[in-house]
């Protein structure tokens, strides 16, 4: 079940090409950056523009909130309409 009352915070995450895509949507995928107490193999659903429109391995700061589905692990959710901005490498 949904997690309703996470709250959402700043999150730096970055895309990234996993290892195999069996199961998955897409070559290309988000998730967090280590040390901000988030599991890295956690992954995020945020707006198509992150894996779109920079290269692999751009990071970006999003806000988002851990949350799941009825049987998932689990990831974590941005508002794909919400404002993120591309860090610096």
């Amino acid at each position: 079940m949904a997690r309703r009352n996470e709250p959402y915070s700043w999150v730096i995450v970055e895309s990234f090409q996993p290892s195999s895509t069996a199961g998955l949507h897409g070559d290309v995928h988000v998730r967090p950056v280590p040390d901000q107490g988030l599991d890295t193999d956690m992954f995020v659903e945020c707006s198509k523009e992150l894996v779109n429109n920079y290269r692999v391995g751009t990071r970006f700061r999003i806000k988002a909130k851990i949350t799941d589905r009825e049987g998932s692990r689990p990831f974590l959710y941005s508002y794909f309409g919400w404002h993120y901005e591309v860090l610096p490498d």
